[in-house]
């Protein structure tokens, strides 16, 4: 038996995928999008494809990637992409055992200063020398190379022609409502991936259709919330790629405090979500109970018969990965876009998913029940150093 055939079959065993949907959600979290390229390559060996990308910033570009290319050249198009974003520091600083610190800071800085090579570029002047009402003066960057990068990389044609779902999330700037683009609704082009990165105030809104959006993760930093209010009564199952982690420890300096404050910022409400779909799922079942008491001429009603389709339910099983950050990164580890860096945490989701399929023990259970099934991935802190090797 080959690996690939050993993998499915426990896959099977843990999650039981005999599920009529399989939908990606990829959180946003800039250069940590590596880790969720790294499960994908993991889940490009199932034998069944996901029937639904959905994603949020770094998670709408990998979602694109996936989704506007065929299947053999998913994981190809998705190392292509994170091998140009990190070419620019690729080499400049030499990672060794104790100076990891040292070298994701002043990787972080050449992001910074430089840009990132097929992403973004500085503006100069700056934007407080910027005519009022520009673009350039209300964004420190330019990501006219993102949309070059996305026409290169992305077969629009194949996202629109609905093989797969696509949906994105973006915020839109004057009426700060969270907003989804998605492919099943509306035509889809670079314009609109881009406006799910467009992350204030470095990156400048993105017009569409004559409204400017910014990066849907300062509304919601995950699509799972999209996603669950969407489907329909098959039975689902969801894998959730998070780069943020809602737990850590306490900080014990200020570059600590402002690395735990975006964790908690940008960390999806995963469990706020699934009891929320308990509840709702829990409301549904007792409808349908209420309604099975009813005589059967009242049963056979009309609108007692569609309120019976709107309430009738299916399970749903999420698994859930989440990005482990590493004891050297700080508050710039979604910045820090060196080569280094972008193989470890490709390794870490690769390692992660790859663990989840040949160790379905690592997948605890969770206490939601009524339909609702949360798996969370549990695993130990790797050393820093140990994904390099």
């Amino acid at each position: 038996m080959t690996t690939k055939h050993k993998r499915t079959t426990t896959v099977q065993q843990a999650v039981r995928i005999d599920h009529e949907h399989i939908v990606l959600v990829l959180q946003g979290g800039g250069a940590l999008g590596a880790y969720q390229a790294g499960v994908f390559e993991e889940i490009a060996t199932f034998p069944r494809e996901p029937h639904w990308v959905a994603g949020v910033s770094i998670g709408a570009i990998n979602a694109a990637l996936i989704v506007g290319n065929p299947p053999a050249r998913r994981v190809e198009r998705l190392r292509e992409f994170w091998e140009l974003v990190s070419s620019k520091a690729d080499g400049i600083v030499n990672w060794w055992p104790g100076n990891d610190q040292i070298a994701h800071q002043v990787n972080a800085a050449i992001a910074t200063t430089c840009g990132v090579e097929g992403f973004y570029e500085p503006r100069f002047p700056p934007p407080f020398f910027q005519p009022d009402g520009t673009d350039a003066a209300i964004s420190f960057y330019d990501t006219s190379q993102l949309r070059a990068t996305l026409e290169r990389l992305v077969d629009f044609d194949l996202i629109n022609s609905k093989k797969l779902r696509l949906s994105v999330g973006a915020a839109n700037v004057r009426t700060g409502n969270s907003v989804y683009f998605d492919n099943m609704h509306q035509k889809i082009g670079p314009e609109h991936i881009m406006a799910s990165g467009a992350l204030p105030p470095a990156f400048p809104p993105v017009m569409i259709d004559g409204e400017p959006y910014w990066d849907g993760g300062i509304v919601s930093n995950t699509p799972l919330q999209y996603v669950l209010d969407r489907h329909n009564s098959n039975k689902i199952l969801i894998v959730q790629v998070d780069l943020f982690s809602a737990r850590g420890a306490m900080p014990t300096n200020m570059a600590g405090v402002t690395s735990r404050q975006k964790d908690i910022t940008y960390s999806s409400r995963t469990r706020f979500n699934t009891d929320k779909l308990a509840q709702i799922q829990r409301n549904k079942q007792t409808m349908l109970k209420l309604i099975s008491m009813l005589p059967p001429d009242e049963r056979n009603k009309q609108d007692v018969q569609d309120l019976v389709a709107a309430n009738k339910t299916a399970h749903i099983d999420i698994v859930h990965l989440i990005y482990r950050q590493e004891r050297y990164e700080l508050e710039s580890k979604d910045y820090e876009f060196s080569r280094e860096s972008v193989i470890r945490h490709w390794l870490s989701g690769q390692r992660d998913m790859s663990n989840t399929i040949d160790h379905p023990d690592l997948l605890n259970k969770s206490s939601v029940d009524d339909g609702v099934t949360v798996y969370d991935l549990a695993h130990d802190h790797v050393q820093p150093g140990e994904l390099a090797k």
